[in-house]
């Protein structure tokens, strides 16, 4: 961590911007259904507040593709957050031209201002040096603690820094530092669970995690393109047959490299993809060829909770089957009680795997949960971020 943070400046009686991640999921009333994304930044803001800094917060919600689409409005945010932080939110009806200005200039330190969205503007995700030219000029000195979105160049992340300092909030801190520690000095074993629909979606992820783990867990949909390229019926289950080579090729690098790659040898298979279709467990050498597997077996999960037993640090990332639907939940269920249970650092990331240990209630289990899922893929892939490259360097 050799970056900048919140308390390597001065912050007192300063405008500060910060950018956040508060693409929070809303129900068709505009109510937030979870605020997680919020409450992770308040630490943040809290201390900027605590340090007299007037406060300038951006962010955005959904994709409005530059228009001006009401139900994206951050409006909803700014109520929230003040419910959250017990003081009052003003909220500026643009994040640049004279509603931003002016609400901005009149901003005192101690009160806090969240900016109308920044993807009204295409010009934020285009990187648009002018752009973030205008967000620069609101304040005195940065913030980025939306490690969600350091995955992307885009204006209020990378294009800003060039010309205002940045520095890392608590939020960006933590995640820098867990998943970045984590990957460069494990604690031994080391267990990846790597579950989702496609390998193509986590080829880079199943590879880099090849060269730093003992173990590697590969589970959900992903797993069929394995058994399916080793040779088993997979019936009508997900499968990706244009990547079996690359499912070879990883499972050979694995061999080589001396690690341990767990998939799965029994499956909750199903007559249709429904909620209530017919299933019975099976053995993945005896697939049905006209039914799908929705899920992963007991015996699978007892494989799955031995690997996790003794580990001292486990990476999680995407579900072993189809949690949303009960049916199919028992699997990724078993995973979430195995890391709970287990002494290790455990780092969780990924909206399905978070959702999945949610609904299991083993959140406050878990050492480290990510708020990325696009960023935390790519920094467990070994990527350079441009949102953290950005952030000053101490």
């Amino acid at each position: 961590m050799n970056k900048k943070t919140i308390e390597d400046i001065a912050v007192d009686g300063k405008k500060v911007f910060v950018r956040v991640d508060f693409n929070v999921p809303m129900d068709e009333n505009l109510n937030i259904t979870n605020d997680t994304r919020i409450r992770a930044t308040l630490p943040t803001i809290k201390y900027l507040l605590d340090h007299n800094a007037a406060v300038i917060l951006a962010c955005h919600l959904g994709r409005p593709k530059g228009e001006r689409v009401a139900k994206f409005s951050v409006k909803p945010v700014a109520v929230r957050l003040a419910e959250l932080l017990g003081h009052e939110v003003k909220f500026a009806e643009d994040c640049i031209g004279e509603p931003a200005e002016k609400a901005a200039a009149a901003l005192k330190p101690g009160e806090v201002l969240l900016l109308e969205n920044l993807r009204y503007h295409n010009e934020e995700e285009k990187n648009d040096p002018e752009f973030s030219k205008q967000l620069a000029s609101l304040a005195d000195v940065a913030v980025n603690d939306a490690f969600g979105v350091s995955h992307r160049a885009h204006a209020s992340v990378e294009g800003i820094t060039k010309y205002i300092e940045t520095v890392a909030g608590y939020l960006m801190e933590k995640e820098i530092k867990f998943i970045g520690q984590t990957l460069a000095n494990p604690q031994r074993p080391f267990v990846a669970i790597i579950g989702g629909a496609k390998v193509s979606d986590k080829i880079g992820v199943i590879s880099n995690m090849i060269d730093k783990v003992d173990t590697i867990i590969i589970g959900g949909g992903m797993a069929h393109t394995f058994n399916a390229a080793k040779g088993y019926e997979v019936g009508k289950s997900l499968c990706e047959r244009d990547k079996f080579g690359l499912a070879l090729d990883l499972l050979k690098k694995a061999e080589e490299k001396g690690v341990k790659v767990i998939l799965p040898v029994d499956v909750t298979i199903a007559d249709d993809y429904a909620p209530d279709a017919n299933t019975k467990i099976v053995d993945v050498d005896n697939i049905d060829p006209e039914w799908e597997a929705l899920d992963s077996g007991p015996k699978t999960s007892a494989l799955y909770a031995e690997a996790l037993k003794d580990a001292k640090t486990v990476v999680w990332n995407g579900p072993m089957g189809v949690f949303e639907f009960d049916a199919f939940a028992k699997g990724t269920e078993a995973v979430a009680k195995a890391v709970a249970d287990s002494s290790a650092i455990s780092i969780v990331g990924g909206g399905d795997s978070i959702a999945a240990l949610k609904k299991t209630g083993l959140s406050d289990k878990i050492s480290h949960i990510s708020t990325g899922g696009g960023a935390t893929l790519e920094f467990l892939e070994g990527k350079v971020l441009p949102g953290i490259a950005a952030i000053a360097d101490k």
